[in-house]
């Protein structure tokens, strides 16, 4: 343990009792090569006997002053740097930054990172600086500003607890950052609450929008690594895996579990798009859509009703479309096992507007008739649906949106 330092003007905060400062490591696995692709640094109290307590108590500790912090932070950075700087093929390592450490670049003019990426003559593109959700009221720009100075020489940035307060997606555009790491808690909710789960759907969008990988962390479970797949993320952490250990890992550690659950989802995907595309078959199996032919609304109105009793009883709503996204017919929607609710007002409604439309549009051609949207929430009902879409040799486009079944 030649890294570890002596006691001597460490802040009384921290309550050593015999122990020792040390920077731990948690491994980042990346889904696409399934190995450990870098580390966590964490800070640890050990004692002889290697026992370790987490020092996030102290961290957290808003009565300590922020200097005291940073004191203890820059031991546990560099005991790290100098370990990765002994390595031929270092992994990435993330270090943990607030905000408020950051900003304070304006009264010294130095980043202490940068120094000891000088000192230890490392690769800045294997350091990945993570700004860590905290309250903080200074100047955007002047983070802005310090989060560029790593970047521009070559370091990568991450936001820590998207989805918590300080991570708002203002600020997340505004920083720009190369990595998301999702909030642990938004990844247990999602197994329950589909609000939760439409937002970690929607940071995975954020992520693709913005050029950054996503990385779900607090991966306990293998329903939490399940869920961490289906939102997409590129990279996971948690006690799944390991909790933070002392030294680096073996990188194909756990290669087979991460294989045997990407199988495991590939097969799920599979089965569920093949029960989806069945389900466009059997609608289109159902109508002649040669049927239809120009007329105004009561006529498509009254084709649309004449098909209704031959409907899937998962088919909550269904209407009639130009190829230009003009609706023609009324919203049939499902309000019981046999009755439906017409709503004319959508007559002349423009959906080419919503994302999917055109896309699906181009995607219709003499070979495919049928078209299955991604999973999102209805609006009116907020359940979970897919819509099939069913063109006409015509022209027009039936819209059904299916219900989801929970086992599906």
């Amino acid at each position: 343990m030649n890294d570890l330092i002596i006691n001597i003007g460490l802040p009384k905060a921290l309550g050593l009792d015999g122990e020792q400062l040390r920077a731990f490591y948690q491994p980042i696995i990346a889904m696409d090569t399934r190995r450990i692709v870098g580390y966590e640094v964490l800070g640890r109290a050990c004692k002889e006997d290697g026992a370790a307590r987490s020092l996030g108590s102290f961290f957290c500790n808003e009565a300590v002053p922020v200097e005291d912090h940073i004191v203890v932070d820059r031991i546990l950075r560099e005991q790290a740097m100098k370990k990765l700087s002994e390595l031929d093929q270092p992994p990435l390592l993330f270090l943990n930054l607030k905000p408020n450490w950051i900003s304070r670049y304006a009264e010294s003019g130095e980043l202490y990172t940068l120094s000891l990426i000088d000192k230890y003559g490392i690769d800045p593109r294997r350091i990945v600086i993570e700004i860590t959700e905290e309250s903080f009221n200074g100047s955007r720009e002047q983070l802005r500003k310090v989060v560029d100075l790593y970047r521009s020489r070559g370091c990568l940035i991450a936001i820590d607890d998207v989805g918590s307060g300080f991570s708002s997606t203002g600020r997340i555009a505004h920083i720009q950052p190369n990595i998301l790491k999702i909030d642990m808690h938004m990844i247990k909710r999602s197994a329950t609450h589909d609000g939760y789960l439409g937002a970690l759907r929607s940071f995975s969008a954020l992520a693709e929008q913005i050029g950054a990988s996503l990385l779900a962390e607090g991966v306990e479970t293998k329903d939490d690594l399940e869920r961490a797949i289906e939102a997409g993320a590129r990279y996971v952490q948690g006690f799944l895996f390991s909790k933070a250990e002392p030294e680096f890992q073996k990188a194909d550690r756990f290669a087979p579990l991460l294989e045997g659950e990407l199988e495991a989802h590939m097969r799920k995907y599979l089965q569920t798009e093949q029960y989806w595309q069945e389900q466009s078959e059997q609608l289109a199996a159902q109508i002649d859509l040669t049927l239809i032919h120009d007329g105004d609304f009561e006529m498509y109105d009254t084709w649309i009703r004449e098909l209704l009793p031959k409907l899937q009883e998962d088919c909550i709503r269904v209407y009639l479309c130009r190829g230009d996204g003009i609706q023609l017919s009324s919203n049939f929607a499902r309000e019981t096992q046999e009755g439906w609710r017409q709503e004319r007002e959508y007559v002349s409604a423009n959906w080419s507007w919503r994302p999917y439309f055109v896309p699906n549009l181009v995607q219709f051609n003499g070979r495919r008739q049928t078209i299955v949207s991604r999973v999102y929430a209805d609006l009116d009902s907020h359940a979970w649906i897919r819509t099939i879409s069913v063109l006409a040799e015509n022209g027009l486009i039936l819209f059904a949106d299916m219900k989801v079944p929970e086992a599906v």
